[in-house]
């Protein structure tokens, strides 16, 4: 069931080059799902929407955000060793250095999130 949102901080003028597909196919392997199973929707976020403090950053600094939903997510190590995992595939991807990518998981989806009208259990 993973669900995966990437938001990608662009320059204006520049569209997002990563491919959904591949990105879909990445972490499908990362999450051992079947076939049709990793949902991933990319997005980009202007640069002019995207600030650090006290810093400027140049085109190649900007990074991306995953956050990943699971019906049951991972925890200790193997919720440590699934982070890196997501951080290599998606820098990969998007052919950025790996500390520009930045994983956050989103609470469990059980009870919470509904396909088709029915509730994950």
């Amino acid at each position: 069931m993973p669900i995966v949102d990437v938001e990608i901080v662009c320059t204006a003028g520049r569209h997002v080059s990563a491919s959904t597909q591949a990105l879909a196919d990445e972490l499908g392997r990362v999450f051992g799902s079947e076939p049709g199973r990793t949902w991933v929707r990319v997005r980009a976020l202007p640069r002019e929407s995207y600030a650090e403090n006290a810093s400027v950053l140049g085109e190649r600094e900007l990074p991306a955000f995953v956050t990943v939903l699971h019906a049951r997510p991972p925890v200790g190590e193997a919720l440590t060793a699934e982070a890196q995992a997501v951080t290599a595939a998606t820098a990969r991807v998007l052919q950025c250095p790996p500390e520009l990518v930045h994983v956050q998981y989103a609470p469990a989806g059980i009870g919470r999130v509904a396909f088709g009208g029915k509730l994950v259990s």
